[in-house]
Protein backbone atom coordinates (compact mmCIF):
# COMPACT_ATOMS: atom_id res chain seq x y z
CA UNK A 1 0.00 0.00 0.00
CA UNK A 2 2.82 2.46 0.78
CA UNK A 3 4.27 1.86 -2.69
CA UNK A 4 0.94 2.73 -4.31
CA UNK A 5 0.58 5.91 -2.24
CA UNK A 6 4.14 6.97 -3.12
CA UNK A 7 3.56 6.31 -6.84
CA UNK A 8 0.32 8.33 -6.83
CA UNK A 9 2.04 11.29 -5.14
CA UNK A 10 4.86 11.21 -7.71
CA UNK A 11 2.28 10.98 -10.49
CA UNK A 12 0.49 14.08 -9.19
CA UNK A 13 3.76 15.99 -9.01
CA UNK A 14 4.74 14.85 -12.55
CA UNK A 15 1.39 15.90 -13.95
CA UNK A 16 1.63 19.30 -12.23
CA UNK A 17 5.11 19.85 -13.70
CA UNK A 18 4.03 18.44 -17.09
CA UNK A 19 6.73 15.73 -17.04
CA UNK A 20 5.26 13.36 -19.64
CA UNK A 21 7.90 10.65 -19.41
CA UNK A 22 7.64 10.50 -15.61
CA UNK A 23 3.83 10.44 -15.85
CA UNK A 24 4.03 7.45 -18.19
CA UNK A 25 6.45 5.69 -15.87
CA UNK A 26 4.18 6.26 -12.86
CA UNK A 27 1.19 4.91 -14.75
CA UNK A 28 3.17 1.78 -15.57
CA UNK A 29 4.37 1.36 -11.97
CA UNK A 30 0.88 1.84 -10.52
CA UNK A 31 -0.51 -0.69 -13.00
CA UNK A 32 2.19 -3.19 -12.04
CA UNK A 33 1.46 -2.65 -8.33
CA UNK A 34 -2.28 -3.23 -8.73
CA UNK A 35 -1.77 -6.27 -10.97
CA UNK A 36 0.77 -7.74 -8.53
CA UNK A 37 -1.60 -7.24 -5.63
CA UNK A 38 -4.49 -8.83 -7.52
CA UNK A 39 -2.40 -11.79 -8.71
CA UNK A 40 -1.00 -12.41 -5.20
CA UNK A 41 -4.51 -12.36 -3.75
CA UNK A 42 -5.70 -14.88 -6.36
CA UNK A 43 -2.72 -17.14 -5.75
CA UNK A 44 -3.33 -17.11 -2.00
CA UNK A 45 -6.92 -18.29 -2.42
CA UNK A 46 -6.16 -20.81 -5.18
CA UNK A 47 -4.59 -23.51 -3.01
CA UNK A 48 -6.49 -26.17 -1.07
CA UNK A 49 -4.82 -28.44 1.47
CA UNK A 50 -5.59 -31.45 3.60
CA UNK A 51 -3.57 -33.02 6.40
CA UNK A 52 -3.84 -36.80 6.59
CA UNK A 53 -2.91 -38.44 9.87
CA UNK A 54 -4.89 -41.35 11.28
CA UNK A 55 -2.99 -41.46 14.57
CA UNK A 56 -4.30 -39.54 17.59
CA UNK A 57 -2.45 -41.38 20.37
CA UNK A 58 1.02 -42.86 20.51
CA UNK A 59 3.60 -44.28 22.88
CA UNK A 60 7.13 -43.10 23.48
CA UNK A 61 9.31 -44.43 20.66
CA UNK A 62 6.50 -44.56 18.08
CA UNK A 63 6.72 -42.92 14.66
CA UNK A 64 3.64 -41.01 13.48
CA UNK A 65 3.29 -40.44 9.70
CA UNK A 66 1.83 -37.10 8.52
CA UNK A 67 0.90 -36.38 4.92
CA UNK A 68 -0.03 -32.97 3.48
CA UNK A 69 -2.01 -32.95 0.23
CA UNK A 70 -1.99 -29.70 -1.80
CA UNK A 71 -4.04 -28.85 -4.87
CA UNK A 72 -4.05 -25.77 -7.10
CA UNK A 73 -7.70 -24.96 -7.94
CA UNK A 74 -7.08 -21.61 -9.68
CA UNK A 75 -6.71 -20.72 -13.38
CA UNK A 76 -3.30 -19.04 -13.21
CA UNK A 77 0.03 -20.76 -12.51
CA UNK A 78 1.67 -19.91 -9.20
CA UNK A 79 5.34 -19.08 -9.62
CA UNK A 80 6.22 -19.74 -5.96
CA UNK A 81 4.49 -20.74 -2.78
CA UNK A 82 5.98 -21.64 0.61
CA UNK A 83 4.06 -24.19 2.68
CA UNK A 84 4.94 -24.99 6.31
CA UNK A 85 3.22 -27.29 8.80
CA UNK A 86 3.92 -25.56 12.10
CA UNK A 87 5.17 -27.27 15.26
CA UNK A 88 4.97 -25.87 18.77
CA UNK A 89 7.93 -23.73 19.76
CA UNK A 90 10.22 -25.52 22.22
CA UNK A 91 9.70 -29.05 20.95
CA UNK A 92 13.14 -29.19 19.37
CA UNK A 93 15.32 -27.36 21.92
CA UNK A 94 16.17 -30.47 23.97
CA UNK A 95 18.16 -33.54 22.98
CA UNK A 96 16.42 -35.72 22.10
CA UNK A 97 13.58 -33.36 21.09
CA UNK A 98 10.08 -34.04 22.37
CA UNK A 99 9.01 -34.66 18.78
CA UNK A 100 11.68 -35.54 16.27
CA UNK A 101 10.98 -34.80 12.60
CA UNK A 102 12.05 -36.98 9.69
CA UNK A 103 11.16 -35.58 6.28
CA UNK A 104 10.12 -32.15 5.06
CA UNK A 105 7.32 -30.17 6.68
CA UNK A 106 8.42 -26.95 4.92
CA UNK A 107 8.84 -26.64 1.17
CA UNK A 108 8.91 -23.98 -1.56
CA UNK A 109 7.23 -25.05 -4.80
CA UNK A 110 5.50 -23.82 -7.95
CA UNK A 111 2.07 -25.02 -8.99
CA UNK A 112 0.33 -25.29 -12.34
CA UNK A 113 -3.47 -25.02 -12.59
CA UNK A 114 -5.00 -28.29 -11.38
CA UNK A 115 -1.66 -29.65 -10.16
CA UNK A 116 -1.46 -31.60 -6.90
CA UNK A 117 1.57 -32.07 -4.65
CA UNK A 118 2.25 -33.68 -1.32
CA UNK A 119 4.49 -33.28 1.69
CA UNK A 120 5.31 -36.29 3.84
CA UNK A 121 7.13 -36.40 7.15
CA UNK A 122 7.22 -38.50 10.30
CA UNK A 123 7.14 -37.49 13.95
CA UNK A 124 9.23 -39.46 16.43
CA UNK A 125 7.61 -39.46 19.88
CA UNK A 126 10.44 -39.06 22.40
CA UNK A 127 8.51 -37.61 25.33
CA UNK A 128 4.97 -37.79 26.64
CA UNK A 129 2.71 -34.82 26.05
CA UNK A 130 -0.26 -33.33 24.24
CA UNK A 131 1.18 -31.77 21.11
CA UNK A 132 -0.30 -29.37 18.61
CA UNK A 133 0.77 -30.16 15.04
CA UNK A 134 -0.09 -27.34 12.65
CA UNK A 135 -1.72 -25.17 11.50
CA UNK A 136 -0.58 -25.49 7.88
CA UNK A 137 0.48 -22.04 6.68
CA UNK A 138 0.91 -20.80 3.10
CA UNK A 139 3.04 -17.85 2.01
CA UNK A 140 3.18 -16.48 -1.55
CA UNK A 141 3.79 -13.23 -3.43
CA UNK A 142 4.36 -11.66 -6.82
CA UNK A 143 7.51 -12.15 -8.89
CA UNK A 144 8.81 -8.65 -8.06
CA UNK A 145 8.59 -9.12 -4.30
CA UNK A 146 6.23 -6.16 -3.95
CA UNK A 147 3.42 -8.10 -2.24
CA UNK A 148 3.35 -10.99 0.18
CA UNK A 149 0.28 -12.77 1.46
CA UNK A 150 -0.20 -15.43 4.11
CA UNK A 151 -2.99 -17.87 4.75
CA UNK A 152 -3.79 -20.65 7.23
CA UNK A 153 -4.83 -23.62 5.11
CA UNK A 154 -5.77 -26.23 7.72
CA UNK A 155 -6.57 -26.36 11.40
CA UNK A 156 -4.04 -28.06 13.68
CA UNK A 157 -4.26 -31.65 14.84
CA UNK A 158 -3.41 -32.81 18.35
CA UNK A 159 -1.28 -35.82 19.20
CA UNK A 160 -1.39 -37.48 22.63
CA UNK A 161 1.79 -39.34 23.63
CA UNK A 162 1.36 -41.61 26.66
CA UNK A 163 3.96 -41.56 29.44
CA UNK A 164 6.50 -44.33 29.82
CA UNK A 165 5.58 -47.12 32.23
CA UNK A 166 8.28 -49.00 34.13
CA UNK A 167 7.45 -52.43 35.53
CA UNK A 168 7.62 -52.30 39.31
CA UNK A 169 9.28 -55.43 40.69
CA UNK A 170 7.41 -55.51 44.01
CA UNK A 171 4.78 -53.34 45.62
CA UNK A 172 5.00 -53.37 49.39
CA UNK A 173 4.23 -49.94 50.77
CA UNK A 174 3.90 -50.69 54.46
CA UNK A 175 1.16 -48.76 56.21
CA UNK A 176 -1.88 -49.22 58.37
CA UNK A 177 -3.79 -49.71 55.16
CA UNK A 178 -1.70 -52.15 53.13
CA UNK A 179 -2.11 -52.55 49.40
CA UNK A 180 -3.96 -55.69 48.43
CA UNK A 181 -6.71 -58.06 49.52
CA UNK A 182 -4.94 -59.15 52.68
CA UNK A 183 -5.68 -59.62 56.35
CA UNK A 184 -5.27 -56.34 58.20
CA UNK A 185 -4.18 -55.61 61.72
CA UNK A 186 -6.28 -52.47 61.87
CA UNK A 187 -9.86 -53.21 60.86
CA UNK A 188 -11.45 -50.95 58.33
CA UNK A 189 -14.16 -53.27 57.00
CA UNK A 190 -15.27 -56.83 57.51
CA UNK A 191 -15.69 -58.83 54.33
CA UNK A 192 -18.94 -60.92 54.60
CA UNK A 193 -17.70 -63.23 51.82
CA UNK A 194 -14.69 -64.39 53.86
CA UNK A 195 -15.58 -66.26 57.08
CA UNK A 196 -12.73 -66.63 59.55
CA UNK A 197 -14.64 -68.67 62.18
CA UNK A 198 -17.53 -68.55 64.65
CA UNK A 199 -18.14 -67.24 68.15
CA UNK A 200 -21.00 -67.24 70.65
CA UNK A 201 -23.88 -64.96 69.83
CA UNK A 202 -23.66 -61.51 71.42
CA UNK A 203 -26.57 -59.23 72.06
CA UNK A 204 -26.99 -56.89 69.10
CA UNK A 205 -25.65 -59.27 66.45
CA UNK A 206 -27.86 -59.04 63.32
CA UNK A 207 -29.73 -62.15 62.18
CA UNK A 208 -27.66 -62.24 59.01
CA UNK A 209 -24.55 -62.84 61.10
CA UNK A 210 -25.90 -65.98 62.83
CA UNK A 211 -24.26 -69.21 61.68
CA UNK A 212 -27.27 -71.52 61.66
CA UNK A 213 -25.35 -74.76 61.05
CA UNK A 214 -23.04 -74.14 64.00
CA UNK A 215 -26.06 -73.16 66.08
CA UNK A 216 -27.82 -76.45 65.24
CA UNK A 217 -24.70 -78.46 65.99
CA UNK A 218 -23.97 -76.83 69.36
CA UNK A 219 -27.50 -76.07 70.45
CA UNK A 220 -26.53 -72.47 71.20
CA UNK A 221 -26.63 -69.39 69.00
CA UNK A 222 -23.35 -68.88 67.14
CA UNK A 223 -22.29 -65.83 65.11
CA UNK A 224 -19.90 -65.67 62.14
CA UNK A 225 -16.50 -63.99 62.39
CA UNK A 226 -15.41 -62.25 59.19
CA UNK A 227 -11.86 -61.57 58.10
CA UNK A 228 -10.98 -57.88 58.26
CA UNK A 229 -9.91 -57.02 54.72
CA UNK A 230 -10.06 -54.19 52.25
CA UNK A 231 -9.15 -53.09 48.77
CA UNK A 232 -6.88 -50.29 49.94
CA UNK A 233 -5.16 -49.14 46.75
CA UNK A 234 -3.71 -45.66 46.54
CA UNK A 235 -4.39 -42.10 45.53
CA UNK A 236 -1.33 -40.72 43.71
CA UNK A 237 -0.69 -37.01 44.29
CA UNK A 238 1.71 -35.38 41.81
CA UNK A 239 3.09 -31.94 42.65
CA UNK A 240 3.42 -30.16 39.30
CA UNK A 241 3.81 -26.58 40.46
CA UNK A 242 6.32 -24.66 38.36
CA UNK A 243 8.38 -23.55 41.36
CA UNK A 244 8.86 -27.14 42.52
CA UNK A 245 11.29 -27.90 39.69
CA UNK A 246 14.73 -26.40 39.32
CA UNK A 247 15.32 -25.03 35.83
CA UNK A 248 18.65 -26.84 35.48
CA UNK A 249 16.94 -30.24 35.92
CA UNK A 250 14.12 -29.71 33.46
CA UNK A 251 12.43 -31.45 31.78
CA UNK A 252 14.14 -34.49 33.40
CA UNK A 253 12.58 -34.19 36.86
CA UNK A 254 9.00 -33.42 35.78
CA UNK A 255 9.06 -36.28 33.27
CA UNK A 256 10.48 -38.64 35.91
CA UNK A 257 7.62 -37.70 38.27
CA UNK A 258 5.09 -38.57 35.56
CA UNK A 259 6.86 -41.86 34.78
CA UNK A 260 6.82 -42.84 38.46
CA UNK A 261 3.13 -41.95 38.80
CA UNK A 262 2.18 -43.95 35.71
CA UNK A 263 4.27 -46.93 36.85
CA UNK A 264 2.70 -46.99 40.33
CA UNK A 265 -0.77 -46.72 38.79
CA UNK A 266 0.05 -49.60 36.44
CA UNK A 267 1.25 -51.78 39.34
CA UNK A 268 -1.94 -51.15 41.30
CA UNK A 269 -4.09 -51.83 38.23
CA UNK A 270 -2.36 -55.17 37.68
CA UNK A 271 -2.99 -56.06 41.32
CA UNK A 272 -6.69 -55.31 40.88
CA UNK A 273 -6.63 -52.41 43.33
CA UNK A 274 -8.33 -49.07 43.32
CA UNK A 275 -6.18 -46.18 42.16
CA UNK A 276 -6.68 -42.47 41.53
CA UNK A 277 -4.74 -39.36 40.60
CA UNK A 278 -4.61 -35.81 41.98
CA UNK A 279 -2.38 -33.00 40.72
CA UNK A 280 -2.07 -29.23 40.77
CA UNK A 281 -0.86 -29.28 37.15
CA UNK A 282 -2.74 -28.00 34.12
CA UNK A 283 -4.67 -30.19 31.71
CA UNK A 284 -3.46 -29.38 28.18
CA UNK A 285 -6.92 -30.15 26.80
CA UNK A 286 -8.41 -27.50 29.09
CA UNK A 287 -5.78 -25.06 27.89
CA UNK A 288 -6.67 -25.62 24.26
CA UNK A 289 -10.39 -25.50 25.05
CA UNK A 290 -10.12 -22.23 26.95
CA UNK A 291 -7.40 -20.46 24.94
CA UNK A 292 -8.04 -22.09 21.58
CA UNK A 293 -5.71 -21.53 18.65
CA UNK A 294 -5.65 -18.68 16.17
CA UNK A 295 -4.41 -18.27 12.63
CA UNK A 296 -3.49 -14.94 11.02
CA UNK A 297 -3.59 -14.43 7.24
CA UNK A 298 -1.28 -11.45 7.39
CA UNK A 299 2.01 -12.86 8.67
CA UNK A 300 3.47 -16.33 8.90
CA UNK A 301 5.04 -15.32 12.21
CA UNK A 302 1.59 -14.72 13.67
CA UNK A 303 0.47 -18.13 12.48
CA UNK A 304 3.60 -19.62 14.04
CA UNK A 305 2.77 -17.93 17.33
CA UNK A 306 -0.64 -19.59 17.31
CA UNK A 307 1.18 -22.86 17.96
CA UNK A 308 2.91 -21.54 21.09
CA UNK A 309 1.48 -22.41 24.49
CA UNK A 310 1.06 -19.76 27.16
CA UNK A 311 3.99 -19.69 29.56
CA UNK A 312 1.94 -19.06 32.68
CA UNK A 313 -1.31 -20.41 34.07
CA UNK A 314 -3.07 -19.36 37.24
CA UNK A 315 -5.10 -22.55 37.29
CA UNK A 316 -6.79 -23.01 40.65
CA UNK A 317 -8.83 -26.13 39.80
CA UNK A 318 -6.99 -29.38 40.59
CA UNK A 319 -6.74 -32.25 38.13
CA UNK A 320 -8.54 -35.26 39.62
CA UNK A 321 -9.13 -38.81 38.45
CA UNK A 322 -11.38 -40.24 41.21
CA UNK A 323 -9.94 -43.21 43.10
CA UNK A 324 -11.78 -46.35 42.09
CA UNK A 325 -11.32 -49.90 40.89
CA UNK A 326 -12.04 -50.12 37.18
CA UNK A 327 -10.55 -51.88 34.13
CA UNK A 328 -10.30 -48.49 32.39
CA UNK A 329 -8.72 -46.65 35.32
CA UNK A 330 -5.14 -46.94 34.07
CA UNK A 331 -6.16 -45.56 30.66
CA UNK A 332 -7.82 -42.53 32.29
CA UNK A 333 -4.80 -41.87 34.50
CA UNK A 334 -2.31 -42.34 31.64
CA UNK A 335 -4.21 -39.87 29.46
CA UNK A 336 -4.31 -37.30 32.23
CA UNK A 337 -0.59 -37.73 32.99
CA UNK A 338 0.19 -37.39 29.27
CA UNK A 339 -1.69 -34.07 29.15
CA UNK A 340 -0.30 -32.72 32.43
CA UNK A 341 1.58 -29.42 32.21
CA UNK A 342 3.35 -27.40 34.88
CA UNK A 343 1.47 -24.46 36.32
CA UNK A 344 1.97 -21.59 38.74
CA UNK A 345 -1.48 -21.91 40.29
CA UNK A 346 -2.15 -24.09 43.35
CA UNK A 347 0.83 -25.00 45.51
CA UNK A 348 1.05 -28.46 47.07
CA UNK A 349 -0.14 -27.29 50.50
CA UNK A 350 -3.15 -25.56 48.90
CA UNK A 351 -3.85 -28.64 46.77
CA UNK A 352 -3.94 -30.89 49.86
CA UNK A 353 -6.47 -28.61 51.56
CA UNK A 354 -8.57 -28.47 48.39
CA UNK A 355 -8.80 -32.21 47.71
CA UNK A 356 -8.53 -33.87 51.15
CA UNK A 357 -12.31 -34.27 51.42
CA UNK A 358 -12.38 -36.10 48.06
CA UNK A 359 -9.63 -38.62 48.84
CA UNK A 360 -10.99 -41.95 50.19
CA UNK A 361 -9.68 -42.83 53.63
CA UNK A 362 -9.21 -46.50 52.75
CA UNK A 363 -6.54 -45.65 50.16
CA UNK A 364 -2.89 -44.90 50.84
CA UNK A 365 -1.92 -41.39 49.73
CA UNK A 366 1.33 -41.53 47.73
CA UNK A 367 2.72 -38.03 47.17
CA UNK A 368 5.37 -37.49 44.47
CA UNK A 369 7.23 -34.25 45.22
CA UNK A 370 10.40 -32.61 43.94
CA UNK A 371 10.76 -29.93 46.63
CA UNK A 372 9.66 -29.98 50.25
CA UNK A 373 9.37 -26.92 52.44
CA UNK A 374 7.93 -26.55 55.92
CA UNK A 375 4.52 -25.51 54.57
CA UNK A 376 4.21 -28.64 52.45
CA UNK A 377 5.42 -30.90 55.26
CA UNK A 378 2.84 -29.46 57.68
CA UNK A 379 0.06 -29.93 55.08
CA UNK A 380 1.01 -33.59 54.54
CA UNK A 381 1.37 -34.10 58.29
CA UNK A 382 -2.11 -32.67 58.76
CA UNK A 383 -3.42 -35.16 56.24
CA UNK A 384 -1.83 -37.99 58.23
CA UNK A 385 -3.31 -36.69 61.48
CA UNK A 386 -6.75 -36.79 59.87
CA UNK A 387 -6.37 -40.56 59.62
CA UNK A 388 -4.93 -40.93 56.13
CA UNK A 389 -1.95 -43.17 55.46
CA UNK A 390 0.60 -40.94 53.72
CA UNK A 391 3.94 -41.76 52.09
CA UNK A 392 6.15 -39.48 50.02
CA UNK A 393 8.32 -40.19 46.99
CA UNK A 394 10.96 -37.46 46.84
CA UNK A 395 12.05 -36.74 43.27
CA UNK A 396 15.66 -35.50 43.47
CA UNK A 397 19.05 -36.79 42.38
CA UNK A 398 21.52 -36.14 45.21
CA UNK A 399 21.49 -37.90 48.57
CA UNK A 400 22.05 -34.55 50.29
CA UNK A 401 18.88 -33.07 48.82
CA UNK A 402 16.93 -36.19 49.72
CA UNK A 403 18.13 -36.01 53.32
CA UNK A 404 17.22 -32.32 53.51
CA UNK A 405 13.73 -32.86 52.11
CA UNK A 406 13.08 -36.00 54.18
CA UNK A 407 13.74 -34.30 57.51
CA UNK A 408 10.50 -32.26 57.76
CA UNK A 409 8.47 -35.21 56.46
CA UNK A 410 9.93 -37.70 58.92
CA UNK A 411 9.22 -35.21 61.69
CA UNK A 412 5.56 -35.39 60.63
CA UNK A 413 5.65 -39.20 60.74
CA UNK A 414 5.67 -39.63 56.95
CA UNK A 415 7.88 -42.32 55.42
CA UNK A 416 9.92 -41.08 52.43
CA UNK A 417 11.33 -42.86 49.39
CA UNK A 418 14.08 -41.62 47.09
CA UNK A 419 13.30 -41.31 43.37
CA UNK A 420 16.81 -40.73 42.04
CA UNK A 421 16.48 -41.67 38.38
CA UNK A 422 14.46 -43.88 36.06
CA UNK A 423 16.35 -46.98 37.21
CA UNK A 424 14.99 -46.53 40.75
CA UNK A 425 11.34 -46.47 39.61
CA UNK A 426 11.25 -50.28 39.46
CA UNK A 427 12.18 -50.57 43.14
CA UNK A 428 10.56 -47.40 44.51
CA UNK A 429 7.70 -49.32 46.15
CA UNK A 430 9.73 -52.08 47.78
CA UNK A 431 9.49 -52.66 51.51
CA UNK A 432 11.74 -50.40 53.53
CA UNK A 433 13.42 -51.44 56.75
CA UNK A 434 14.28 -48.58 59.09
CA UNK A 435 17.36 -49.06 61.23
Amino acid sequence: MKWIVAAILILIVAMALNLALLVYAMYAIIAILFISKWVTSKWTLSVEAERVCNVETAKIGDWVPVEIKLKHIGRFPITWVLVEDMLMTGLTIFKPPALGVKGERLEVMKLKPGESKRLFYQLECNRRGYYQVGPLVLETGDMFGLNRRFRVLTEPMFLLVFPKIVTIASFDIASRRPIGEIVMTHRLFEDPTRIAGVRRYQEGDPLGRIHWRATARTGKLQSKIYEPSTLAGATIVVDFHQDSFATRDEPLRSELAVTAAASVANALQEMGQQVGLVSNGRDAVDRVREEGWTGDRRTREEARNSAVRMADSDRLRPVIVPTRKSPEQLVHISKMLARLEKTNGLRLSELIIEVSARIPRDATVIVIVSTINLENAIALGGLRRQGYSVEAIVNCYSEEEFATFSGPLLAEGILTRHLKDEATVASICEKQVLR
